[in-house]
Formats: C-alpha cells, structure tokens, sequence
C-alpha cells in the first residue's frame, strides 16, 4: 500500500512516500481502505518535534495522522461487516497511522458513517468534532440559555463548536478576524468579536463559558469575560499554575483536555451530521499525494473549517 512515513522530525521535506504491506488486523479491529483524510494542527506540530511526537517518536515506520473515513475491508469485530462507510479519530493521541492506503482501527473508535455526507466531510468530522463534543459536553455540560464564547470559531475545532453549542441551546458568541464574521454568524453564532483590537478588560463578565482554541494571552483575555463560577477550557496549551491561580482568584474553573478517541462519541457526531445540525466546512481538498503541500497550507494558521485528503 502507498503510505507516508516521518523519517524524523523537521520540515515538509521529511515526510516520505513509500510502499508498505497492508498491516494486519488484531480482535476488536477492523481494515479500512481509506477515502479521506483530515490535518490538524497537532499534525504539523508533531511532524516538526511538538505536538505528540514525544509519544510516539519511536515506533517504527512512524505514520502521522489520526482522522480517517473509508471503507471496511476486513473485520475482527462484530460491530461492522465488510463494506461498511466508517470514520473516526483513530488512536489518538497515540500512533494512528492514518497516512496510508490502509488503517487497522479498534472497532470501539469508529462509527457508521451517515449516507447523507461525503467521505470528505466525515473526514472532516473526527478530531475537531471529538473535541468540541468532549468538551462542551463531557466537560462544560453546557445547558440550554447558556452564554458561551467560542473563541477562533471560523476555526477548524471552533467552527464545529458553535454548531454544537447552538444545538444545545446555548447563546453563542464566536470571535475570529473581520474577514470571517460573516462566516461565523453563518454557522449560527449569535454574535461575532473581532479579536483584533477588542477591549476585553472593558467587556464585563458575562459568560459561563470559554472554549480557548488559541492559548497564551488569550485565557488571560477570556478570564475577563468569564462569569464568576464560570469555566474555561484549553485547548493547545493547557492552563500553567499561575493562570489556574488567576482563575481561581477570579471564581472561574479554568482547566485543559485532551481529545481520545471514542466511538462512542463519534455515533452522536455522526447523528448530528445526519440532522443537518453540525455542517463541516472544508476549505481545501488535496490528493494524498500532495501531503507536503496540505501541511503548509495547515502552518499558515489562516485556515476557515478543515483541510482534507483524498486518496
């Protein structure tokens, strides 16, 4: 099978095409002739030496990449027959190996994937809805009448977070640059910030919940806006000591998670796929063999929705 593998940790350069054999399936997997592929950032940030790369820095042939939809092509599971439309975030955040022809997936990580979407868009629809899901649910609870803040929302994770939100029945703001309001609102926001210049100290507390995508300045941004007893969640950074202390000093729960796959979740992303009440945007479509190009695309940090693969 065709496949990309990471020699080690650098620049685009680095990833390399090569053919390997199909891998082998364990009890409780199944085989998928892959369709589509999604990048996030925590590829290109693996790839370089950050993101997981310490965890998984010594498996060998290292295969970066997590999000995958295609078709099963064997089966050691009772959970799906051959020719099922799977998709799903496949070991994260360990070694999914998702660059490839072919995946080996734990059954208990994948769902049917929904007639109704394109291999495409249920690509799309797997780490960026996992971590959304898991956090607004599993984590947030949020609740109906809610005031939540979804930050860089025109963003991949964010941009499927307002969705989420809005069919929770919260009231949603998400911010993102001037030139994407009209995205944002597209989606269902209720209101747009234009973090370029915004005065947060000014703002006055009125959410009860955070969603930070970004990281750095912006929790300490968001913890001017939360609502004492209020949450923030973040997402590529983590909260350090000295920015949970400042949260607590404020009445607000601050705190980081890290996406894990579950099939579990990807069944109830899928049935809001099915509804029509979370849409997938993707930006760009490239064939599996211009990986070295989506990356770069991925790194200018300018990206509305989600890059995909095909194969």
């Amino acid at each position: 099978m065709k496949a990309i593998i990471l020699k080690e940790a650098g620049s685009v350069e680095n990833l390399e095409y090569v053919e390997l054999a199909r891998p082998a399936i364990n009890e409780g997997e199944v085989l998928i002739k892959v369709k589509a592929i999604s990048i996030n950032p925590v590829d290109t940030k693996s790839r370089s030496g950050k993101g997981v790369y310490g965890r998984i820095k010594t498996e060998n042939p290292l295969i970066l990449g997590w999000d995958i939809s295609g078709i099963v092509e064997e089966t050691k599971s009772s959970d799906f027959k051959i020719g099922d439309e799977v998709f799903g975030m496949v070991n994260f955040p360990g070694h999914g190996k998702a660059y490839a022809e072919f995946v080996a997936a734990p059954a208990n990580q994948l769902a049917l994937k929904p007639k109704n979407i394109s291999f495409e868009d249920a690509a799309a629809s797997t780490l960026v809805a996992l971590t959304a899901y898991q956090a607004l649910v599993h984590n947030a609870n949020i609740q109906e009448g809610q005031n939540v803040l979804v930050h860089a929302a025109s963003g991949g994770v964010g941009h499927i977070a307002v969705q989420i939100a809005k069919h929770l029945g919260a009231k949603v703001t998400g911010t993102s640059s001037a030139k994407n309001k009209d995205f944002v609102l597209g989606l269902g926001a209720d209101s747009h910030i234009d973090y370029h210049g915004f005065d947060w100290k000014s703002a006055g507390r009125t959410f009860d919940f955070v969603l930070d995508t970004i990281g750095g300045d912006n929790i300490d941004h968001s913890l001017e806006v939360t609502k004492e007893g209020g949450s923030i969640i973040s997402i590529p950074t983590g909260l350090n000591e000295e920015v949970t202390s400042k949260a607590n000093s404020k009445g607000v729960k601050g705190y980081f998670i890290l996406v894990q796959s579950s099939g579990e979740d990807m069944k109830q992303i899928a049935s809001f796929l099915e509804s029509g009440a979370v849409k997938p945007h993707v930006s760009k479509v490239f064939p599996f063999e211009q990986m070295r190009e989506a990356h770069l695309e991925q790194e200018t940090g300018r990206t509305v929705g989600k890059i995909v693969i095909t194969l």
